[in-house]
Parts: structure tokens; C-alpha cells; sequence
């Protein structure tokens, strides 16, 4: 089951100046996909940040796959 990104994730432009974080935490997207990129499992990145769950981190990944795939349109 894919997560949706849209209920666990928000920016308040009051916390972190409005970088996306994982919502009721000042646990920025970013810092998630770093850690993953960096070749950290789920588990580990759980034992850093314990208020952070499994489906947080999917849902880190699938906002990142939605920027990957957004499409402007350019008019001459």
C-alpha cells in the first residue's frame, strides 16, 4: 500500500521557515531522504528519530517521487 504523503507531511512557514516536515515534529523531509540516500535503513533512522514511524519515512519518499514527477508547463 502506497502512503500518502499529503496527511504526514505539512509546511508551516513558522517552523523550519516552511521546509516540509514530518507533521508534529521539526523533522524536515530533507533530512530523511539525506539519511536514506546515505544508505540508512528504516530501523536506523527510527533509533535516531524514535517520534518518527515506518510510514513517515514512505511518505518522505513518496513526496519525493511526486516532486520528481511534476511537469511545468512553459507557454510560449
Amino acid at each position: 500500500m502506497q502512503a500518502s504523503w499529503k496527511g504526514r507531511i505539512e509546511s508551516d512557514p513558522r517552523i523550519l521557515r516552511g521546509k516540509p516536515c514530518i507533521k508534529g515534529t521539526r523533522i524536515p523531509v530533507a533530512l530523511i531522504l539525506g539519511y536514506l540516500a546515505a544508505g540508512r535503513s528504516t530501523e536506523q533512522i527510527i533509533a535516531e528519530f524514535p517520534d518518527l514511524t515506518g510510514e513517515d519515512i514512505a511518505s518522505a519518499l513518496d513526496y519525493a517521487r511526486d516532486l520528481a514527477d511534476f511537469e511545468a508547463v512553459i507557454r510560449p
